[in-house]
This record gives C-alpha cells, sequence and structure tokens, in this order.
C-alpha cells in the first residue's frame, strides 16, 4: 500500500513539474514575440522620423541592430513595412499607409494600420 501511496504522489508530483515546464516555456513565447513586435513598431517609429524630416525618403533600413534584434524597413509608394526579428529569432510584421504633410516638419497620418499580416 506504501509503494502504491508513493508512486501515485511521484507520477504526481511529475506531471505538475511537466506542466510548468511547458507554461514557463508558453511564457517565454510570448516575451520573445512582443520583443520582436516591439523591434517592427521601432523600425517604423525610425521610418517615421526620417520621413518628418525628409517627405521624399525612401531608402528603409537593411538590418539595423535594435535592442538585440534587428528590423529591416520597405518604402514601396506610400506603404511602410516594417520587420523585425527579435534576438531568439521570433519575427513580427508591422505595416502603415500613410500621408505625408506638406510643410517641414513633414506631419505623417496613418491612414490604414496592419500587424502580422
Amino acid at each position: 500500500m506504501t509503494i502504491f501511496v508513493v508512486a501515485l504522489f511521484s507520477a504526481l508530483v511529475v506531471g505538475m513539474l511537466q506542466m510548468n515546464t511547458e507554461e514557463i516555456q508558453l511564457v517565454q513565447n510570448q516575451i520573445r514575440a512582443a520583443e520582436a513586435m516591439a523591434t517592427a513598431e521601432a523600425g517604423l517609429n525610425d521610418a517615421f522620423a526620417e520621413i518628418r524630416s525628409d517627405s521624399s525618403w525612401d531608402s528603409g533600413f537593411t538590418d539595423k541592430a535594435f535592442n538585440g534584434g534587428s528590423y529591416t524597413v520597405d518604402i514601396v509608394g506610400s506603404t511602410v513595412t516594417s520587420t523585425g526579428i527579435s534576438p531568439y529569432g521570433f519575427v513580427a510584421k508591422v505595416e502603415a499607409d500613410i500621408t505625408v504633410g506638406n510643410s517641414s516638419p513633414y506631419v505623417i497620418r496613418i491612414d490604414n494600420f496592419r500587424i502580422n499580416e
């Protein structure tokens, strides 16, 4: 009887440890995905800063380092796309259709905003 109870408690403890390990992994994945999103948003903000000072700027950025990761910004017409990669390889993408004002510093209006499409 004692061996049965010890085996039962052991199985219960092992099961709980497995659940905790999975939950820790899920939390780490959420954090890393949020880092990728923050990196992508930083790329978008960096592009907006360039456009505010020069409305004809359309060079973009390629693998610009940010917080241990990097972002790439592409500009096609009035669409600015920023792809962020976290230090752990998670990827996020933000895209904005914009309208730029006529006078310096140029005001940027976001007409449409998409996340991870």
